[in-house]
């Protein structure tokens, strides 16, 4: 068990070290145990191509996983024996039965239905599904978006290091720019009472916050769409501000 932790601890620096977000860190880490357990505790060094194969077919045949969730599993294995191992894998050729892919028809709002959804909501909900529809943006982007990001000069939206690894700007909704200077002075409200609270630092991306201490109190490193809740930071034990 000691060599599984020292391995796993290793994972952790090395997924921190690539700047991956802390919930591919959580999946990665997960998968790299089932890995493991399934071959009773079996360091993965003494294992290869025959075991991960074992192991993916397990998960589609046993453990009936989708194929997203097989597709993880691999990622994380693929990351354990390149990035952490230092092992090529690249002629491994690793055939393991892949989860069958079901064939959905995709679902397409109308215009109109669009409209419905957006009246039915209100407050703070309505400007964020609005900013997401309206700047063609994923949940998880939406959410990350800092004060920084908005250029109410240029009338756009800088997003960073999205799912994609493509940085990329949109145009800013006309009509939304109005509400979304109210929403900043809410948040500057609300940082400059979190502050005085003794709180109000945020999680900063990279090693920027060993360069720049002072950053995280800045208040336009904080997010757009903050909640009121505080909650201790998994990765530096740091009570925050929940976002």
């Amino acid at each position: 068990m000691e060599k599984k932790k020292k391995l796993l601890d290793l994972v952790r620096e090395k997924i921190r070290f690539k700047h991956y977000s802390y919930s591919t860190e959580r999946t990665y880490i997960h998968w790299i145990k089932q890995y493991i357990f399934f071959h009773n505790k079996k360091h993965p060094i003494e294992m290869g191509k025959e075991e991960i194969e074992a192991f993916l077919t397990f998960l589609a045949t046993r453990k009936r996983v989708s194929p997203t969730t097989q597709n993880q599993a691999f990622a994380a294995i693929l990351f354990l024996y390149k990035e952490v191992l230092g092992i090529d894998m690249s002629e491994w050729n690793i055939q393991a039965l892949r989860a069958q892919e079901r064939k959905h028809i995709p679902v397409v709002l109308t215009k109109e239905e669009v409209q419905k959804v957006l009246q039915n909501l209100n407050g703070i909900y309505k400007l964020i599904v609005t900013l997401m529809y309206g700047c063609g943006l994923r949940m998880n982007e939406v959410l990350n978006i800092r004060i920084k990001d908005l250029d109410f000069g240029f009338d756009k939206l800088y997003i960073w290091d999205s799912k994609s690894l493509k940085d990329r700007t949109v145009p800013l909704p006309l009509k939304l720019k109005d509400e979304l200077q109210v929403q900043v002075k809410k948040v500057e409200e609300i940082h400059q009472k979190d502050l005085e609270d003794g709180y109000g630092s945020v999680y900063l991306p990279f090693m920027y916050e060993k360069k720049y201490p002072k950053a995280k109190f800045e208040t336009k490193w904080q997010y757009l769409f903050p909640m009121s809740k505080c909650s201790k930071d998994p990765l530096s034990d740091i009570i925050r501000p929940q976002y």
